[in-house]
């Protein structure tokens, strides 16, 4: 058994120890809102955050996170209240096909979290490894940027 902290909910699998933590998270733990991608970690599409640093979960094989914290989409909003990055991308209609968005917010949310108040290269650099294939990355910027807006304004009050 694998015993993983998902979400802050501590979850027991029955997985490989070399399973990749997306398989385990999709298949096993039935938590698909983290996609799967190119498997190679070009796409950005698993990513997920492991003690807050953003990580390709289809690269990870599960049993390398045993006791760290990991967040994926399902954990970004904090119950009922969206995370300011996901109300952005509403704001802004980020999402066309959408695959390509739980990678996109979960890279976000991890420069958000250092960097409230990115420029567009500190944007650019954070998000160079998640890739979208409907090419929103003008509304992506802009949603990044309000979010920011948004987290400072509730940090000062």
């Amino acid at each position: 058994m694998i015993k993983l902290t998902v979400n802050g909910k501590s979850l027991e699998l029955d997985a490989d120890p070399n399973m990749p933590l997306l398989y385990a998270l999709r298949d096993i733990a039935g938590m698909t809102g983290t996609k799967f991608g190119c498997g190679v970690g070009q796409c950005g599409a698993c990513t997920v955050h492991i003690n807050g640093s953003p990580t390709r979960s289809c690269l990870t094989p599960v049993s390398a996170v045993q006791g760290t914290k990991i967040t994926t989409i399902e954990g970004l909003a904090d119950g009922d209240t969206l995370h300011p990055l996901q109300q952005a991308w509403l704001d802004n209609s980020v999402p066309q096909c959408g695959y390509c968005q739980s990678g996109q917010l979960m890279s976000a949310a991890a420069l958000l979290a250092g960097n409230p108040s990115p420029s567009d290269a500190d944007i650019d650099t954070a998000m160079q490894g998640n890739i979208c294939r409907c090419g929103t990355y003008p509304r992506i910027k802009k949603a990044i940027k309000q979010a920011g807006v948004q987290i400072q304004e509730v940090k000062h009050g």
